[in-house]
């Protein structure tokens, strides 16, 4: 029970982190995670290579700790197909987020939507594999419903929780 638990708490978080990468017209420096800039070579994540900041609230300042990696930072930035096009002044890179439309707002809920789900199917996987290793250990009839019912409920609970953060991403995605 509580090796499944972990595994339905490490399908949320993943739910949660994959939600931040879907913007909601602010600046957020999650935007640029998994962002990777070539350093004398050698791939590196923006975070690494530069201090980032929100000066206002759709706007990103990045401000590179070696300005030589200032092109390369742009670069990858352009290349990564965010939507926002970096300006470059020779110390610094600002991203100004454009203003979502309804039809943008519309398309991200439904991108979390589609990301609730599959962590729905994520959720059922685990269930199943969890119910399949119950009904191998060969218990006596009752205790195995019993299992079963409580493997049951967990997933009720998670998916109510699943459930709330849709609900919360979609009103902030929603929000002028």
């Amino acid at each position: 029970m509580d090796n499944t638990e972990l595994k339905f708490m490490k399908a949320i978080e993943s739910l949660e982190s994959r939600l931040l990468n879907i913007r909601a017209g602010r600046a957020n420096p999650t935007m640029l995670n998994g962002i990777m800039a070539s350093y004398y070579g050698t791939p590196t994540p923006i975070q690494s290579l530069a201090n980032i900041t929100v000066p206002e609230a759709r706007s990103l300042m990045i401000k590179p700790f070696d300005k030589s990696a200032l092109k390369e930072i742009e670069r990858a930035i352009n290349e990564a197909n965010i939507g926002i096009t970096p300006v470059n002044n020779g110390e610094v890179i600002t991203l100004t987020v454009p203003e979502l439309t309804e039809e943008k707002r519309r398309d991200y809920v439904k991108q979390a939507k589609t990301t609730c789900e599959e962590a729905r199917v994520a959720l059922r996987n685990i269930r199943q594999d969890c119910n399949n290793e119950i009904k191998k250990m060969e218990l006596p009839e009752d205790q195995e419903k019993s299992a079963l019912d409580d493997i049951q409920e967990l997933v009720n609970t998670y998916n109510r929780k699943i459930d709330e953060i849709f609900k919360n991403k979609e009103a902030e995605l929603m929000r002028v």
